[in-house]
């Protein structure tokens, strides 16, 4: 592929997801529950990344490469975008984006729509990320696409298991108030962010080689993936409204407990 090709790629597909995000903010303002934002931009990134990675290069049929990352995207999408979905259909608005509007007053709508174009945007490199992996030259299945398997999945299992006995943990009366500290909770205060940024190790893993310096764009899937966690629309919003709703209990576990990657818990300051 050309670089005008590769270029013409990214720019299509930014456009298809700031539309879709477009879509999202419709839903936000109709619903005013701000969690099916998450929702439509999962399923939206895993719908153009999906069809970013069968992309015609050169006229040719997709190759075995191109349906492996498609299909490793769509099943990353639809496990992730179902179980924030009903996760949606459970609250009546998700409290980060619900601080959000309550500090931006009467300019929530047009702020909202505004903050979700910037998300559309700044997850292209994301896409980027996906398509480079698909398109990357070599003939035929390596190695290193059967460990990318392996990584997604890895991923995948990871943040299941920790979204599943965060539910058990808040299914159970006797817990109500308190924070949750068991399993890969006791390791990191948030580990389905940490196993969500793992799945995006996954694309430089079957992107980068010798004979692919288009490779090289692939690093900023995870590089982005854990700005955007830990710095900006993960971490910070939600442990704000976790000091909020649970006090000295939450900061005691930010005291013992690491942030993002999973480690022993200790006693000292917060990580």
């Amino acid at each position: 592929m050309t670089i005008v090709e590769y270029l013409q790629a990214l720019l299509a597909m930014a456009l298809a997801l700031s539309l879709l995000m477009a879509a999202a903010w419709v839903v936000q303002q109709r619903t005013g529950n701000s969690g099916w934002v998450d929702t439509i931009w999962t399923f939206s990134i895993g719908l153009v990344g999906t069809l970013g990675a069968i992309w015609p290069a050169g006229g040719a049929a997709p190759n075995a490469r191109q349906w492996l990352v498609a299909v490793l995207v769509a099943t990353w999408s639809l496990r992730l975008g179902s179980h924030v979905a009903v996760r949606s259909r459970g609250v009546a608005d998700d409290p980060r984006y619900a601080e959000y509007a309550r500090q931006w007053g009467a300019a929530a709508p047009r702020r909202m729509f505004l903050f979700l174009q910037q998300q559309a945007w700044g997850s292209s490199p994301l896409l980027f990320a996906m398509f480079v992996a698909a398109h990357a030259p070599a003939i035929g299945l390596r190695l290193q696409d059967y460990l990318g398997i392996l990584v997604l999945l890895a991923g995948i299992a990871g943040e299941a298991l920790a979204d599943a006995q965060l539910k058990a943990f808040r299914a159970d009366p006797a817990n109500k108030g308190k924070v949750c500290d068991v399993g890969l909770w006791r390791w990191s205060r948030h580990p389905n962010y940490f196993f969500e940024w793992v799945c995006w190790l996954s694309y430089p893993v079957i992107a980068l080689s010798f004979d692919n310096p288009w490779g090289l764009a692939s690093l900023l899937a995870p590089v982005l993936m854990y700005w955007f966690l830990v710095h900006v629309t993960g971490i910070p919003p939600l442990e704000q409204q976790m000091l909020r709703s649970r006090g000295e209990r939450y900061r005691a576990y930010q005291a013992r407990t690491s942030a993002f990657f999973p480690l022993p818990p200790h006693n000292g300051t917060a990580a």
